[in-house]
C-alpha cells in the first residue's frame, strides 16, 4: 500500500469514476484500476462497487476512504508547513468559499495580507454551499473554508467571525418600502419572496425560525437563487422581495443601499453567523492562520461571539 494508491482511491471515491480520475492524473484508466486492485489485494476485501454510471465505495471502501482522507489531509498540511518553513515567507493559502464571499467579507483582508506577505499566493476555490465547502475541505488540499455557521461537522472545527442581521430588499416604489421594518405579517403576505436554496444552511436557519413564528411551511418562495447578490438584483428588477443577510457589500460608503433599493430590517429573525471552518486550527500553517486572522480583523459587520473555550 502506497500513498499514491490511497490518493488515487480517495480521488476515485470522490469522482465516482475511474476514467475521470485517469483524465485528471493524465494516465490510463488501467493505471488507476491497478492502484485500487493493489489496495484490495492488501486489505482482502472489495473496495469499489461497479455500477452502470461509475463506481461507489463498498462498506469497506467507505471505512478506508474516511481514514485515508483524514490521514492524507493531515500529511498534506504537514508537508505544506514544512515547505513554508523551508522557504520562509513564501508559500500559499488555499481557501474554499461561496461565490460572493470574497467580495463581501475578504476584500480589505486580501489587500492587507498582500501588503504584509507579498510573496505568498492566495488561491480561492468557489463552491455553491456550506456543505460543498465541508466536502472540499475534507477531500482537497485546502486550508480554510468560509461558511454559514450551522451544526458542527465531524472532524471540522468552526470559528464564527461575524453576525449578520436579516433584511428584506425591496424596490423603493414597492408598498413595503415606506415601512420601518418587516415582520411576520409582511413575510407571510409576500407573494414573491426570494429565499436561499432549499437545502442551504441559511435556509435551514430561516425554516426553523419560520416554524417558531407560526409561518407553517414557511412563506411561499418565488424566484430561486444561487447567491445573495443575485437575490438582491432580482429584487432591484422588481421580481420579488429578497430576504438576505445585511451583507457589507449591499451598501455604499456611508451605509445607504444602492439607488432604487430599500433594505428593511427584519428583527423577528435571529442574525446569521458566518466564519471559518478548518480541519484543525492547531495544524494550520502560520500563513493560513495569518490570513484567517486578517479577515477576522478587517471583516465588516458585527463581530460574532467567540467560540467556546476548549475543555
Amino acid at each position: 500500500m502506497t500513498l499514491d494508491d490511497l490518493r488515487v482511491f480517495v480521488a476515485v471515491c470522490r469522482a465516482g469514476s475511474l476514467s475521470a480520475v485517469a483524465r485528471e492524473l493524465s494516465c490510463t484508466q488501467s493505471a488507476v484500476s491497478q492502484h485500487v486492485k493493489r489496495l484490495e489485494r492488501e486489505v482482502g476485501v472489495g473496495l469499489l462497487e461497479r455500477r452502470p454510471r461509475g463506481v461507489v465505495p463498498t462498506p469497506a471502501g467507505r471505512i478506508l476512504r474516511a481514514a485515508a482522507a483524514d490521514g492524507l489531509g493531515a500529511l498534506d498540511q504537514a508537508l505544506r508547513r514544512l515547505d513554508d518553513l523551508a522557504r520562509g515567507e513564501s508559500g500559499s493559502v488555499r481557501v474554499t468559499t461561496g461565490a460572493t464571499s470574497v467580495r463581501h467579507f475578504m476584500a480589505a483582508a486580501i489587500v492587507a495580507f498582500r501588503r504584509t506577505h507579498p510573496r505568498v499566493g492566495l488561491e480561492f476555490q468557489t463552491v455553491s454551499s456550506s456543505r460543498a465547502c465541508f466536502e472540499a475541505l475534507a477531500a482537497h488540499d485546502l486550508d480554510l473554508a468560509w461558511i454559514t455557521m450551522g451544526a458542527p461537522e465531524r472532524g471540522i472545527e468552526l470559528r464564527p467571525v461575524v453576525e449578520l442581521p436579516w433584511v428584506l430588499a425591496v424596490r423603493d416604489d414597492d408598498a413595503l418600502a415606506a415601512r420601518p421594518h418587516a415582520g411576520p405579517e409582511e413575510l407571510r403576505a409576500s407573494a414573491q419572496l426570494i429565499l436561499p436554496p432549499a437545502h442551504s444552511t441559511s435556509r435551514a436557519h430561516l425554516d426553523e425560525r419560520f416554524a417558531e413564528l407560526g409561518l407553517v411551511g414557511g412563506p411561499a418562495a418565488g424566484t430561486g437563487i444561487a447567491d445573495w447578490d443575485t437575490a438582491v438584483h432580482l429584487a432591484e428588477l422588481g421580481l420579488g422581495h429578497a430576504l438576505v443577510p445585511d451583507l457589507p457589500g449591499l451598501r455604499r460608503p456611508g451605509g445607504t443601499p444602492a439607488p432604487g433599493l430599500t433594505l428593511l430590517p427584519v428583527p423577528c429573525l435571529p442574525p446569521l453567523r458566518a466564519g471559518w471552518a478548518v480541519r484543525r486550527w492547531s495544524a494550520l500553517s502560520p500563513l493560513a492562520r495569518a490570513f484567517a486572522d486578517t479577515v477576522a480583523h478587517t471583516c465588516p459587520g458585527r463581530a460574532a461571539p467567540p467560540p467556546p473555550a476548549a475543555p
